[in-house]
């Protein structure tokens, strides 16, 4: 009783984290109210769950040996990994979820083929009730089954997705890929039928082929996905695991983790279809639209004409004088960890007397909400957050735009440019402004390597350099003015 009081507890504190996940002002705490929940399951389960003949666990020096090892590794890596680094992090640590998913599988799928394969003086009719003896292998092992297949190619594509955005693996598709994925994943469903049709085998070694089909299947089906989808391939992943855990909550019938599992599905199949939706694309079209990928094949080679520079001194005065300034943070803003620096320039201004606002993109760096993350990171207070659709409202009324690093997310191609591989997808119109400043240290095209047409258009002014010592050096000159 005690034991299912505590799994009660913890499903509270995971439903009222995620809840409080949706403000910033409340997330950090959140966050730890989830974590504590999470920490009181594994004790309860530990210490107090006891098998039908009253059994407890045991094992005390493997568990809490693999618990402290896990701790230190987690807490390493959360404290030396850089911001701009954080969705790879993500990404291995939800392909880890994916594997201990699978590996619950594999262990329930031994243990339940022990059981029928050892000897017994009775039938498997007589082990099961009678009119259940088969209903109640299929049902089991299809729970089994769904776990390993969805936590393996959970564990795969993360695996490769990590790899892709640290630049250690890229972009990797031939003629018929897709095909292929396809009857792959026909042979995954009719390998996992056969398992669980046909139950007096209880076949470990088809078992096992579909383990490894299944994380070869996790790898085709990211490698050929573009580097610009990874945060909605991660999103899905993230679902997956989700999943995964929660065959597992079914299998052990085990409250937390089901309610645990069920909430991190739900909610990343959300995030999955709200991004699709801010990128105007279908997921279907993610999957296999490979946009993103070979940047250097799609990369636009017609003149564009010509840009115009401007001097930091210039920049200074234009934003000093200005009424309302729009910042619009962007990749190149995290690779330059330059949100502390450029908080300070906005209460640079603000002191003189200008409105300065942030404009968020949904998809802008390389995880959702990666820009809220940053600058709340940076103090920065949450009201001047503007989203996408309340920051195009007011870019016909604001007088400079600083755009820091953003590049496909403020491109007019995708509203102009039928040809244009981004075609569709919702922008922050930046081009409404009056003036429009944008920083990147090079011409270099974004994540999905096309040209931007902001940067040719007369009201922008382009100002190379790192992005934070781009903002210093013009808080400096603000200084001196």
């Amino acid at each position: 009783m005690l034991l299912t009081v505590i799994y009660l507890l913890a499903s509270i504190s995971f439903i009222l984290g995620l809840k409080m996940l949706s403000n910033p002002a409340s997330a950090r705490k959140g966050n730890l109210i989830a974590a504590a929940g999470m920490g009181l399951a594994i004790l309860g389960t530990i210490f107090l769950y006891e098998e039908s003949d009253g059994t407890k666990l045991g094992n005390y020096g493997w568990i809490f040996g693999g618990l402290i090892i896990g701790t230190i590794i987690g807490t390493l890596a959360a404290k030396k990994v850089k911001m701009t680094a954080m969705p790879e992090m993500v990404s291995l640590f939800n392909g880890m979820g994916g594997a201990c998913a699978a590996l619950i599988s594999i262990t329930e799928f031994n243990h339940l083929a022990e059981t029928l394969h050892q000897p017994h003086d009775v039938q498997l009719g007589e082990i099961f009730p009678a009119s259940a003896a088969y209903s109640a292998w299929v049902g089991k092992s299809i729970v089994i089954l769904a776990g390993l297949i969805i936590g393996s190619v959970s564990f795969s594509g993360s695996v490769i997705a990590w790899g892709k955005l640290n630049g250690k693996i890229h972009d990797f598709a031939f003629k018929g890929q897709h095909l292929i994925n396809g009857l792959l994943f026909l042979v995954l469903l009719g390998l996992a039928g056969w398992i669980a049709g046909v139950y007096e085998n209880a076949n470990t070694t088809v078992f096992y082929v579909l383990l490894i089909l299944s994380l070869i299947y996790g790898v085709f089906f990211v490698l050929p996905i573009g580097g610009a989808d990874m945060p909605v391939v991660i999103s899905l992943l993230n679902s997956f695991t989700g999943v995964a855990a929660a065959c597992g909550g079914f299998l052990y019938n085990n409250k937390a983790m089901l309610t645990g599992g069920i909430l991190v599905g739900a909610a990343g199949t959300l995030l999955t279809i709200l991004m699709c939706k801010a990128m105007n694309r279908s997921l279907l079209n993610v999957l296999i639209g490979s946009f993103g990928g070979h940047a250097a094949d799609v990369a636009a080679t017609r003149a564009q004409g010509n840009y115009k520079e401007i001097t930091l001194s210039d920049t200074a005065i234009l934003l000093t004088y200005a009424h309302k300034v729009m910042i619009v943070p962007g990749y190149g803003l995290a690779v330059a960890q330059a949100q502390h620096a450029c908080h300070e320039l906005e209460k640079l201004l603000t002191e003189k007397g200008v409105e300065v606002k942030y404009a968020i993109h949904p998809v802008a760096g390389r995880m959702p909400g990666h820009m809220n993350v940053l600058l709340a990171e940076a103090d920065v207070d949450y009201d001047q957050l503007l989203e996408m659709e309340a920051a195009n409202e007011q870019f016909s009324t604001t007088d400079v735009v600083l755009v820091l690093g953003a590049n496909d997310v403020v491109n007019p191609a995708a509203k102009t440019d039928p040809a244009s591989p981004i075609y569709g997808m919702p922008i922050l119109e930046v081009e409404l402004a009056k003036n429009c400043i944008v920083n990147k240290r090079s011409m270099k095209p974004g994540y999905a390597g096309i040209e931007n047409e902001l940067f040719f258009q007369p009201k922008t002014s382009m100002l190379f350099g790192d992005a934070k010592k781009v903002l210093e050096a013009i808080s400096t000159e603000i200084k001196n003015l």
